[in-house]
């Protein structure tokens, strides 16, 4: 992820705005704070370790899974990718799970797993496993039939064609589905923490409301944001040069 400086400016530029309008008294919102205040208590935050304990607690829950989700959504998209036999006989079980909400199983993984980690992953794993499974299924099959006659003349056995041919054309796209998983397991992860687990940095965001709290309620929502950045950003530039690494490879 490139630095740009415009845009950095056009940041300042706003908060600068919303720190005057609000000294002002331009905006008369009882519970709007001003930045200033934002920074003082993010510090307080800071120092005493809960901002670090939540934030640690949320990136954990949702690089594990996003993991999960990646594991089961590659091996079944690789599956249903290649053979008409398994998409003849599943096909129609994705499209009726796919369009369900995330959310809804929220309250049944309550029922079964109470308010934990297991139901916060739960959740996570059972949305960000679509765009995974969708992607990479449709990688596969959207690879040119020549590739396949290349495979057929080399005489290449079908793990070898996977491995060596279809994957590294489908790679975007399997690349473009855990991007989408990621983002998805993060906005899960912050809904099942603000209703279904006292942990994170989405039942700080509730904590902090209830308590009447918001300059530290606006200090987790801005690290929701910058979290959702910064993981954003890694997997772009790994993406990258894993596809600049496949160019080369396969050139």
């Amino acid at each position: 992820m490139r630095f740009n400086p415009s845009g950095t400016a056009t940041i300042l530029g706003v908060l600068a705005i919303w720190e005057a309008a609000v000294r002002g008294g331009l905006v008369t919102f009882e519970y709007l704070p001003a930045p200033s205040g934002i920074l003082v208590a993010g510090r307080g935050l800071l120092l005493s370790g809960d901002l670090i304990a939540q934030t640690a607690h949320t990136l954990g829950a949702v690089l594990l899974g996003w993991i999960i989700a990646c594991t089961i959504g590659l091996a079944l998209g690789l599956l249903l990718g290649i053979s008409q036999a398994a998409r003849r006989y599943v096909e129609a079980t994705v499209e009726l799970l796919r369009p369900l909400p995330g959310i809804a199983f929220l309250p049944v993984a309550l029922l079964i797993f109470n308010f934990s980690l297991t139901t916060e992953l739960v959740v996570m794993v059972y949305a960000s496993v679509w765009p995974v499974l969708i992607n990479t299924m449709g990688g596969l099959q959207s690879v040119a039939a020549r590739l396949h006659d290349v495979g057929r003349t080399l005489r290449l056995t079908r793990p070898r064609l996977l491995a060596k041919v279809l994957i590294p054309a489908a790679a975007p796209a399997l690349v473009v589905g855990c991007r989408l998983g990621l983002g998805t397991a993060l906005v899960m992860a912050i809904i099942a923490e603000m209703l279904g687990n006292p942990h994170g940095l989405g039942y700080a965001v509730v904590s902090e409301l209830q308590a009447m709290q918001p300059e530290r309620m606006f200090v987790y929502v801005l690290v929701i944001g910058a979290l959702g950045l910064l993981l954003n950003g890694v997997l772009v530039a790994f993406s990258r040069r894993m596809l600049a690494g496949y160019a080369e490879e396969h050139d």
